[in-house]
This record gives C-alpha cells, sequence and structure tokens, in this order.
C-alpha cells in the first residue's frame, strides 16, 4: 500500500507574455490554476489534459497555448485517477509535520484506514498541511478526487466550503453542519471519568482541557462540566495545547493556584503524560497524592509509571468506519457513525481495593453503566 505526505505553499498570481493570469512558480500548478488563466472551466481543461471528448478544436487549441504559457504538467498520480488507472483516499490532517509524526492519534488513524484498504485496488495518500495552506491544499484535492477523502482538524468554515465542492467527505469528528463524521461519545466518555475520580474518593477534581474549536476537547470539556454539577464539586479547569508540554506547564500552574487538588481529568494521554512528569517534579504521588485518567487509551497509557487509566476511544476503528463509508458511497449529509468511550481503569486512578491494569488489561467502566451514578451521590450527600 503506497501513501505519501505532501505539504503545499502559497502561491501569488501574475501576468503572462500574452495577457494571462500566470500563477507565480512558489507551488505546483494545478487544473484551476491553468482554468483560470484561460477563462474556461477545470472541467474543460481536465478533458484537453487528458485527451477526452468534449471540448471544441478552438477551445482546444487555446487551452494548449496556456498550459505551454504557464508551464503546467500534470501531476501523473491525478491524472492517473482522471483516466480511470487509479484510487485514493486521500487523508488531510491540519497539523505541523512535527506533531503528526509524534501523536500516537496519527499513526492509529492511518492504520485504520490501511487496515480496511488492505486487499482493495485503493491506495491511501496523506496530506499534512498547517493551516495558512490548508485552503490551497483543499481546493487542489477538490479538482482530483477519486475515492473521498477523510478529514482531521479543517476549520468549521473551510470544511463546510470544501463539503460544497467535494461531497465524498468524512471527517474525524464533527466540524461543520451536514458534514457527514465518525466520533467517540467524548461527552459520556469524560462524564464517566469524574464520576470514577469522585467514586474513589477525590473531591477536588481538575481538568485539563484541549484548545477551543477542537470539537473533541469542547465534548471532553462539556462532559466534564456535567459531572461537577451533578456532584455538586467546584470546576477547577485549565485549557492548552493537546500536547506533552501543554500538560506539563499546564500541572505547574495547576498546583500553584490550587494545591489542594488530588485528581486530573486531562484532555488526552499526550497531554497526561506531561501532567505526571510535573507531578512527579512536584512530589506529588500518583495515585496516592493526585490521581489521573487520561483520554485515547493510546499505547502509551499502559507504558506510563503507574499505568495511565485512560478513556477508551477506538480511533482504528474509527478511521476503518469512515474509509469503508467512502469506499461504499454510504456518506449523505448529515450521516454519523458514533463510538461508544469506555473508561479503562489502571493503577493512575485505582481507589483502594478497585481492580486496575497492574495484571491484565485493566478495569472497564462504560459510560452507560454510570449513568445516574452522580445524581445518586449528590443526593445521597
Amino acid at each position: 500500500m503506497n501513501s505519501t505526505t505532501i505539504v503545499t505553499v502559497g502561491t501569488g498570481i501574475g501576468r503572462g507574455p500574452h495577457g494571462y493570469s500566470r500563477p507565480m512558480p512558489s507551488k505546483r500548478l494545478t487544473l484551476a490554476d491553468v482554468a483560470a488563466a484561460a477563462h474556461v472551466s477545470t472541467a474543460a481543461v481536465s478533458r484537453v489534459v487528458n485527451g477526452v471528448a468534449g471540448v471544441s478544436p478552438e477551445t482546444r487549441e487555446h487551452v494548449r497555448r496556456v498550459i505551454d504559457e504557464l508551464g503546467y504538467r500534470p501531476d501523473p498520480a491525478a491524472r492517473a485517477l482522471a483516466c480511470g488507472h487509479g484510487s485514493v483516499v486521500e487523508l488531510v490532517v491540519i497539523d505541523d509535520a512535527v506533531t503528526f509524526g509524534n501523536s500516537p492519534y496519527y499513526g492509529r488513524v492511518t492504520a485504520g484506514i490501511l487496515r480496511e484498504l488492505a486487499g482493495g485496488d485503493a491506495q491511501l495518500r496523506v496530506h499534512v498541511v498547517e493551516k495558512p495552506d490548508a485552503a490551497a491544499l483543499l481546493a487542489k484535492i477538490a479538482d482530483t478526487v477519486s475515492v473521498g477523502v477523510v478529514l482531521i482538524n479543517v476549520a468549521p468554515a473551510m470544511a463546510a466550503e470544501f463539503y460544497a465542492r467535494c461531497d465524498r467527505v468524512v471527517s474525524m469528528g464533527p466540524c461543520a453542519p451536514g458534514v457527514p463524521f465518525v466520533d467517540a461519545d467524548n461527552a459520556e466518555g469524560a462524564y464517566a471519568a469524574v464520576v470514577h475520580l469522585r467514586e474513589t474518593g477525590r473531591r477536588r477534581i481538575a481538568a485539563l482541557h484541549g484548545q477551543e474549536g477542537n470539537p473533541c476537547a469542547d465534548a471532553r470539556r462539556e462532559g466534564y462540566r456535567r459531572a461537577i454539577r451533578d456532584l455538586g464539586l467546584p470546576e477547577v479547569s485549565l485549557i492548552g495545547k493537546l500536547r506533552r508540554a501543554a500538560g506539563y506547564e499546564l500541572t505547574v500552574r495547576l498546583l500553584a493556584q490550587e494545591p489542594d487538588v488530588d485528581a486530573l481529568f486531562v484532555g488526552n494521554d499526550l497531554m497526561a503524560t506531561g501532567a505526571m512528569q510535573a507531578l512527579a517534579d512536584a512530589g506529588r504521588r500518583v495515585p496516592q497524592d493526585v490521581a489521573v485518567v487520561g483520554f485515547d487509551d493510546s499505547v502509551i497509557a499502559g507504558c506510563m509509571t503507574p499505568p495511565l487509566s485512560s478513556v477508551h476511544q477506538p480511533v482504528e476503528a474509527m478511521a476503518a468506519a469512515a474509509t469503508r463509508a467512502l469506499v461504499e458511497e454510504q456518506v449523505t449529509p448529515h450521516w454519523r457513525c458514533v463510538f461508544p468511550a469506555v473508561l479503562q481503569v489502571r493503577r493512575s486512578s485505582a481507589g483502594p481495593g478497585q481492580p486496575d491494569g497492574s495484571t491484565g488489561g485493566g478495569a472497564v467502566i462504560s459510560p452507560g453503566s454510570r449513568a445516574d451514578t452522580a445524581v445518586a451521590d449528590r443526593r445521597r450527600r
């Protein structure tokens, strides 16, 4: 199975000697660039490039002159798709390349897509691009898409604009009204984590949330807040990026501001590794002094010391479901597929006498099984 990582850059517009609008050579030219310069449709340029009927001889000659003037060379992969020689699922990740390489989440998404494509003819092509260049990349993909596109971290307005041009798309997490998506029940998973911490005797449960505007982080924050309200506990929370460094820095700040915190719910496992390091540096024992629960249940959760309790997010299954929906042409406006998020209890939060993951996979707590626990606990008090 082939895959490539593509990072795009911006472009400027100039004028060719024959008066055509000429894109500056800061990126590979696209069919859309040629169409704009020749004042014809992208479809007309595609027919000329691929030798397909459907344009007049005059238009064909005109487009060829513009192509020569601009120095346009077709993308071999895109041309193969246009001619029916290949099928590609495009994975578009809006993030920096370093984070893409370090994050367990992105690796799990990629693995899930490849697992679903195994044994078929379709390939995976991975695009990692930062926000300033995302619109140009998405515009190019919209002109050449074959099987479909999986989106990660695409802003709502940008996702909606792309979906208006290309309806073969599934987002990892909700992004814009009507855009198909797969997701885990983030709010219920966070709720179960907070209830678990309270049931182990914790009374000052703080949270380290991901950045606002991230749909997954927003849902986890909503679940934490709902649980805190139901339990009658004070809200103590800070917001930062879902990265190890942010987890460390926020925990240092939290301990200075709220020294009596005895539990942490952390937005993802990577952030939780930083939080646990900060706790260790401050002389706080986990879980004796501060219990910790992360989110994702990635491979790093079981490698921590002590092993990290975490809400399991079935990322590989989610990515596979998104891919299957594209391959089988199941996606329609408002299509969605939501997976349960189940708490996996390990030693970082296990209370006295409570089963943990020290000799196995950990104790599993389903969000649904704790739906009424918080309210009942509050009534007893």
